[in-house]
């Protein structure tokens, strides 16, 4: 990962997070893992594909997942996306499953391609970019969660009535950097099949998103894909 492919808006707002030398040292790693013929998803191209597909002043809503899926042609760079003709993973299943319930004209896609949201203004963002193939939360604690903790913090900062919506533990811990005076704050256990019935089912967040939206004057999302 010699140069940074990121949507200049991003580029501006984040420069400090990727010129310091914790991320320095993160693409040092990156490209020692290429070196040594280790497979990295997503590919190298759409590493950055959540910034690269909406701009800083068009985000709207903010789903924060965890790392992307480790197994041969999932992961795109968009957090619980997958590319067309992969079949759903069981986390993305459950979130359309309650999207079903809480939406009432939504209807279950075929494919789990989720970019049509991040065009209406949908952040899809892992908190660590990259994974070795087949080796789940292999690239943890390596520099990712501080450049992503930088993006929420400027987006928390720099923009007004956000919807972060932090499902499970991982994503929950990163409230810290969430103004919940400015933006709204939606906390829910993970879509995953082992936690999906502890407080997922029925969080009712994509309507709730839609709710806050529009009592700010924002255009909802539409949910269909």
């Amino acid at each position: 990962m010699n140069e940074i492919n990121i949507e200049s808006s991003w580029k501006i707002k984040l420069s400090d997070a990727l010129n310091n030398a914790a991320f320095i040292q993160l693409k040092d790693f990156l490209f020692k893992e290429k070196a040594a013929n280790k497979i990295i998803f997503p590919p190298e191209q759409q590493i950055f594909a959540a910034f690269n597909s909406i701009p800083f002043e068009k985000v709207k809503v903010v789903i924060l997942g965890q790392d992307p899926y480790h197994r041969l042609f999932q992961a795109h760079g968009l957090c619980f996306s997958v590319n067309d003709g992969i079949p759903l993973p069981p986390s993305l299943k459950n979130i359309f499953k309650e999207l079903q319930q809480d939406v009432p004209d939504f209807t279950i896609p075929e494919s789990g391609n989720l970019t049509k949201w991040t065009t209406r203004g949908v952040l899809l963002l892992n908190a660590i970019l990259t994974v070795r193939t087949g080796q789940a939360g292999s690239h943890q604690k390596l520099g990712w969660e501080h450049f992503t903790d930088e993006v929420i913090r400027e987006l928390s900062k720099q923009r007004n009535h956000l919807v972060f919506i932090l499902w499970g533990n991982f994503a929950q811990s990163k409230v810290a950097f969430i103004d919940p005076d400015k933006h709204l704050i939606l906390k829910a256990a993970h879509p995953s099949p082992l936690s999906a019935h502890n407080g997922f089912f029925g969080c009712k967040h994509f309507s709730m998103t839609n709710n806050y939206l529009i009592k700010q004057g924002i255009e909802p999302i539409d949910w269909n894909l």
